[in-house]
Parts: C-alpha cells; sequence; structure tokens
C-alpha cells in the first residue's frame, strides 16, 4: 500500500514523479475552458496556475485520470486493485481526534465567504450552473451520534447557497431525521485530498458505518480528524478545504440540469434540499479540487473500484464457491464484467444474477466472462460476446425491477428531493464464458489462438 501520512498535496507529488501531471500555466476560464481541458485530458491530471476571476487560487482535476493512476494510489498494477480492495474494505481502523490541523490555517466567516468568486468550474454546457462535484458532506446522526460521509454534486445558487442533490440512501436517512424533528441537519464539506477518501466515501457499507474507518484502513494509519467550528462534526484535518452550514428541513428549491456520470443531464433535475454555508476553513493557499462529470471521469474512477470491490465479495461465495477472479466496472457504472472460471452449468449465469441483487444498486447490465479474456481491453469483452454468446440461451433478461435512481432508461416514479426517489426497469445477464469445466471437450472447442512464440517472442527486444 502507500506509505504514511498521504494528503492531496502529497498525492499531487506521487502523480509528478510518475510523469503523470501536467501543468498548466496560461490563464484558464473555469466557466468556459477548465470543463473542456478537463474532458479531453482524460489520460493526464491537470494542475491550474492562473484562474480567470480567482486570484490566488489554483486548482487540480483529473486527479486520479484513469485506473492507472489508481494503481499508482495502491501501489500495484490496475488489475489487482479491486481484489485488493475487496480484501481491505472488511477491515476498520478507527480515525483519531486531533486538537487542529493544516485545514485550520485560515478561517472564513460569513462575510468573507463568496463562493461565486470561487474556482468551481461549469462541467457541461446544459448545466444549470457551476457545481462543487470533489465535495464529501459529513453528516451526524441525530439518534445514534455516527458520522456518515457520501458524494453528494452541490450547485452554486449564491455565495454562501449550494443546492444538494440526494440520492435515497444514507445521507437522505439522516436528513429524514432532521426533517421528522424540524431541526436543520448540520454539515460538513471537504473538498480535495487523497484519493482513499473519496473511495472510501463512494463504498457501499452497512448503515451507520463511520467511511472514514475504511479511509485508515486504505492509508494503513488512523485518519486524523478535527472538530469543525460550529458543531460536533469531525472532519480530515489534512484537507484542503471545509465548508460547514447547514441543510434546512422541508425546503426545497429548483436546480439542475446536471452533467452526470452517465455523460448525460437525464437525472436530479427538479426541487432539491439546500445548503446554508457559515464558515469555511482551509489550508494557506488551498488547491481546489475540481471533478468534471462525465462517463470514465474522475467521478467515475472513485466509485469504480469500491463498487466493483463491493461486487466481489457479495458473489464470491455463491453456492459455497465461486472460482472468481476479478470485477470490472464499465463506463457509464451500470455495467459489470464478472471474471471467472464457471465449474457447473449455468453457475455463470447465477454468479451474474447475484451481482444484479447485490448491495449496489448501479448494476444493470452483468457480463462474465472466462479468464482468457482482458477485461481491461474492451475489444475482449465485444469478442467474448460475439464468440461465446448464444443469444437465446445466454441472455437472461429481469424486468420490473428497482434501478437505479439516475439510470436514464428506468421510469421514473418519484422525483428528485423526496425521500423516496426512485427508478424502475430491467437488467440482464450476458454469460459470454465457455462451457463449464465439467464439460472439456466443449470447453477445448473455445481455446483461444496463441501466436508461435507467444510465450517467449517480445516486440520490444526487436524495437
Amino acid at each position: 500500500m502507500v506509505k504514511m501520512g498521504q494528503d492531496m498535496r502529497s498525492w499531487i507529488d506521487t502523480l509528478e514523479q510518475h510523469g503523470q501531471l501536467l501543468h498548466i500555466e496560461k490563464a484558464v476560464d473555469p466557466r468556459t475552458q477548465m470543463g473542456s481541458l478537463l474532458y479531453q485530458a482524460r489520460n493526464r491530471a491537470l494542475m491550474f496556475h492562473q484562474l480567470t476571476g480567482c486570484l490566488g487560487w489554483r486548482s487540480i482535476g483529473n486527479a486520479p485520470a484513469n485506473l492507472d493512476h489508481v494503481g499508482i494510489a495502491f501501489g500495484m498494477p490496475k488489475s489487482q486493485v479491486v481484489p485488493a480492495y475487496a480484501e481491505i474494505m472488511s477491515q476498520r481502523v478507527p480515525w483519531k481526534p486531533v486538537a487542529s490541523g493544516p485545514v485550520k490555517e485560515v478561517v472564513m466567516s460569513e462575510e468573507d465567504i463568496d463562493l461565486t468568486k470561487w474556482p468551481v468550474h461549469q462541467a457541461g454546457t446544459k448545466d444549470g450552473g457551476r457545481v462543487i462535484g470533489s465535495g464529501l458532506v459529513f453528516t451526524k446522526d441525530p439518534e445514534t451520534g455516527r458520522q456518515n460521509v457520501s458524494f453528494h454534486r452541490l450547485q452554486i445558487q449564491g455565495p454562501r447557497q449550494t443546492g444538494i442533490l440526494m440520492v435515497p440512501r444514507h445521507t437522505r436517512t439522516i436528513y429524514s431525521k432532521y426533517e421528522a424533528i424540524n431541526q436543520p441537519m448540520p454539515v460538513s464539506i471537504m473538498i480535495g485530498h487523497h484519493p482513499f477518501y473519496y473511495m472510501a466515501a463512494a463504498t457501499t457499507a452497512p448503515f451507520g458505518l463511520d467511511e472514514m474507518e475504511i479511509a485508515g484502513a486504505l492509508l494503513g494509519e488512523p485518519v486524523s480528524m478535527v472538530q469543525s467550528e460550529l458543531s460536533d462534526i469531525y472532519v480530515p484535518a489534512d484537507a484542503e478545504i471545509i465548508i460547514e452550514g447547514h441543510v434546512p428541513p422541508h425546503e426545497r428549491f429548483p436546480e439542475g440540469p446536471f452533467s452526470e456520470f452517465q455523460d448525460y443531464y437525464v437525472a436530479g433535475t427538479g426541487k432539491n434540499p439546500r445548503v446554508v454555508v457559515e464558515r469555511v476553513t482551509t489550508r494557506f493557499r488551498p488547491i481546489f479540487k475540481n471533478l468534471q462529470n462525465g462517463s470514465e471521469m474522475e467521478g467515475c474512477l472513485f466509485h469504480k473500484v469500491p463498487l466493483g470491490a463491493v461486487i466481489f465479495n457479495h458473489i464470491r461465495n455463491v453456492a459455497g464457491y465461486v472460482d472468481l477472479k476479478n470485477v470490472l466496472i464499465l463506463p457509464g457504472i451500470f455495467g459489470v464484467v464478472i471474471q471467472m472460471v464457471p465449474r457447473f452449468a449455468g453457475e455463470a449465469k447465477s454468479v451474474g444474477l447475484a451481482a444484479l441483487s447485490s448491495p449496489v444498486l448501479h448494476p444493470k447490465v452483468v457480463i462474465v466472462v472466462d479468464p482468457d479474456v482482458n477485461i481491461f481491453d474492451y475489444w475482449e469483452i465485444l469478442w467474448a460476446i460475439n464468440t461465446r454468446t448464444s443469444p437465446a440461451i445466454d441472455l437472461t433478461v429481469v424486468d420490473g425491477v428497482r434501478v437505479h435512481p439516475m439510470d436514464p432508461t428506468g421510469t421514473e416514479l418519484l422525483p428528485p428531493g423526496s425521500p423516496g426517489w426512485q427508478r424502475i426497469g430491467s437488467k440482464v445477464v450476458i454469460d459470454a464464458t465457455k462451457p463449464a469445466t465439467s464439460f472439456p471437450e466443449r470447453r477445448a472447442e473455445f481455446e483461444r489462438i496463441q501466436p508461435v512464440g507467444h510465450d517467449v517472442v517480445r516486440l520490444e527486444d526487436f524495437l
């Protein structure tokens, strides 16, 4: 894993050392230019040093930009990350409270705060405004006192107000408890830290689990946490920025559209709660983390590994044991590839159906392949479907099931802003495996060709 004491600045240094950071010295306008630059630079992190209209700010995006960057963070090849995360996520390292930290170097009161002057970029041409996509929202359950951390889009609505888009999960459950007692929900919003903090927040875990305990397991040490200025919520002491405020009960404001991880604007537009900002603390000369939305962009990467790991652990013991090799979340997040060795007829289909009913709501399309298919080369996945699938036999469609509320193919039953925001639709398993190992002769018919010398001849030796 990584060395101790990791934060966003050490992560920037790591990217620099691996030649994966591009410095943009020319002036860039966050409203009109930054989103396009981030969208084009999917293989490198971008560090912006001059931001039009945002004197003194710096910003970073695409950090990580791809699964290779994720492998760098973990210190291993990208193909090993999901199985490794699947083992780590069962561990818990309780965080430790500290008196202060770098994120307290600058304290801004209400009169000093103007989010409209921050270097928040506009991600899509049809967005209803600029959106803070890199904010992790820390809340505390009023009944149990347990903290929760999760991603939420925060569309800027004024100098000290943002919207907050809540998918019906843990934060929405906590907010409903505050609404039931007609009290505002205190929030502290972290912007900018090591990728492990973001992956921990994206991990689907039981309600009541503090995601910073998963972050500690990933980091190999307890996370240092400092108390917020205005509440008893604790936040990472080494973050770049903390926004403190509250979400009033029973208030809804129109917001959207949002450019989203599916590469569409379809979900989230409507009347949503708002965040009233009351205090900001930062490091000296903070670096703002901008997160460009779209398929296979940074926000997807923070979710692909945790989602894959949750599914990995859920399906590994179907019917007692699965010869499971790997799991990959596909572009758009709603697709999953499972790499396994099927031992029995129908086993691949059973495992695929288990993936559709895992703790993760996202999977809609599951493709099951053998280990001789490199799941990180999408053409090989398509090849397996084209050459190993008999559609009448190997496609299983399940209709009338709950799908992710941001899945544009589903039928929306209740709108955003409500505790029951939901969509209903269909899901499919595609069995693109060879026949089971219990049928060796049939399985041998699907042996892939190999060129003569494939195990000893290397192109690089002849260049």
